[in-house]
């Protein structure tokens, strides 16, 4: 994934360079070739558009592109573990065809750099990668919707700072984290947009003297359209640093949720299917959630990679720089491992069983309902910070358990001067006490009940929708583009 002086072979090993700068310890340091396996597909295809390009402008002829187009297929086929011994991967693809052709081969580098061309390849293969993401995304979103339909009215109970704090459901807690990674996916799609404009025809970063057409392999690529500014399409990669970014802002909503059902797993309030779990070497009652833990890593793992993108980006002047050979690698194990991770918690979202008797008998515990009774109190004229006054009083004489309603009425006599059921009736203070009814009463937008959740269920659905769409759209417009560049390829065989 080199650059620089490469513009008609200048600075090239093998063929296209010679025996200038060939030995020395450093040119193996300097190689990029065996990590560039995972561009050799996206470097055909952006030679291919170059190639068919050059001849529709009359840079080369139809003859010399219908043979260097056939060797292209000669060294696809071989595979990138048959190309020559190279810096990179551009260089020896280059070689290949040099090879196979004579000299006339490479004029296929005419009006180009790598400079241009790898940062075209990244691109090129980075949006494949980005709307694997997005599909992984758009699979978890519709896991948790699931479940959480079979959950509206299933009463668990809701935390602050790891403490009993007030009823939920669970369809309420998934459609919580659905709801960010809803975000996510669009923060993906963002970065897909922003990634998916052509730097292909820059050069070096000075553009080229002849008459290319950069927005004609721009769309035969299925590129969105052109970087325009020719330093900044050769040397720009906010795109990756965006795209990891967005990455890791989504491996940590998923560390979020990993973090969760392990504490829940824990606790008896879900249960894991053993595909998601391992046991103990040398415990064998213990069943742990070992893949959940992994997810929680891979955040860390992507969080890492940014940092480690930007500090390389931070200190590089214009143009180009060999610092962005060792850029690249961060956005690829980002994209893998939080691809993975996206697959791994859905598969574990979709086959774990929430016991509904152990929710709902926990969903009261440490006087969640509190808050419940307050509201009651403010409904009726009581100052809301008086009204946790008394519940606040009356959670430390129960030490934290829920009060009876006769502990609430003489706590209420203490601080009010009067007794609780002047205010409010002991039925409307029982539903309040009630995890159920607690629920069902907060049907504010967003809220828990049942009525509340089954709006951001339809909202969930539509946003799914669009976001789908969205991502068959764009998964159809590189597949139309492929099949455009090989009819146009196929005119030169």
């Amino acid at each position: 994934m080199t650059g620089e002086g490469a513009d008609h072979g200048e600075d090239r090993s093998g063929v296209v360079r010679r025996d200038r700068f060939s030995g020395g310890p450093a040119r193996g340091f300097m190689s990029s070739l065996a990590a560039d396996e995972r561009i050799f597909a996206a470097d055909l295809a952006v030679d291919r558009a170059h190639v068919v390009m050059l001849a529709e402008r009359g840079i080369v002829t139809d003859g010399v592109a219908g043979e260097i187009l056939a060797a292209l297929d000669d060294v696809e086929s071989a595979g990138h573990g048959s190309l020559p011994d190279g810096e990179d991967v551009h260089e020896a693809i280059e070689t290949a065809v040099v090879e196979r052709v004579g000299p006339d081969g490479g004029k296929m580098h005419t009006a180009r750099s790598r400079n241009d061309e790898v940062a075209a390849c990244i691109r090129y293969r980075l949006r494949e990668d980005l709307l694997n993401a997005i599909e992984a995304t758009i699979a978890l979103r519709e896991a948790l919707v699931a479940v959480a339909e079979a959950h509206v009215d299933t009463v668990m109970p809701g935390y602050t700072h790891l403490q009993p704090a007030q009823p939920t459901t669970v369809a309420h807690f998934l459609l919580s984290y659905e709801s960010a990674f809803a975000r996510d996916t669009a923060r993906l799609l963002d970065a897909y947009d922003r990634a998916n404009r052509s730097p292909l025809g820059a050069a070096a970063f000075a553009g080229t003297p002849f008459d290319v057409d950069r927005e004609r392999t721009a769309e035969l690529l299925g590129f969105d359209g052109v970087v325009s500014n020719s330093m900044d399409a050769s040397a720009g990669r906010d795109f990756l640093a965006e795209s990891t970014a967005a990455l890791a802002t989504h491996a940590t909503t998923l560390s979020g949720l990993a973090e969760d059902l392990v504490i829940f797993a824990n606790r008896g309030f879900v249960d894991l299917a053993d595909e998601y779990s391992s046991t103990s070497s040398i415990m064998p009652q213990k069943v742990n959630p070992d893949t959940l833990e992994l997810v929680r890593a891979v955040a860390g793992d992507a969080v890492g990679g940014l940092s480690g993108l930007l500090t390389t980006l931070k200190g590089l002047p214009r143009a180009y720089n060999r610092d962005l050979q060792r850029a690249t690698p961060h956005a690829w194990d980002a994209v893998d491992a939080v691809s993975e991770a996206t697959a791994v918690v859905a598969g574990a979202v979709t086959t774990a069983e929430w016991p509904a008797e152990t929710l709902e008998a926990a969903a009261g515990e440490g006087f969640s309902t509190a808050t419940g009774v307050a509201d009651a109190l403010a409904m009726a004229g009581v100052p809301f910070r008086t009204a946790h006054e008394v519940l606040a009083a009356a959670a430390e004489r129960a030490q934290g358990e829920t009060p009876d309603l006769e502990t609430l009425d003489a706590v209420a006599a203490d601080v009010l001067g009067e007794s609780l059921f002047a205010h409010v009736s002991r039925e409307r203070v029982e539903a309040a006490l009630d995890p159920v009814e607690s629920v069902a009463s907060r049907d504010s937008l967003g809220g828990p009940a049942p009525s509340a959740v089954a709006d951001q269920l339809d909202g969930a659905d539509a946003s799914l929708a669009a976001d789908r769409a969205s991502y068959d759209g764009r998964t159809d417009a590189l597949d139309d583009a492929a099949e455009s560049l090989q009819a146009e390829v196929d005119t030169y065989a």
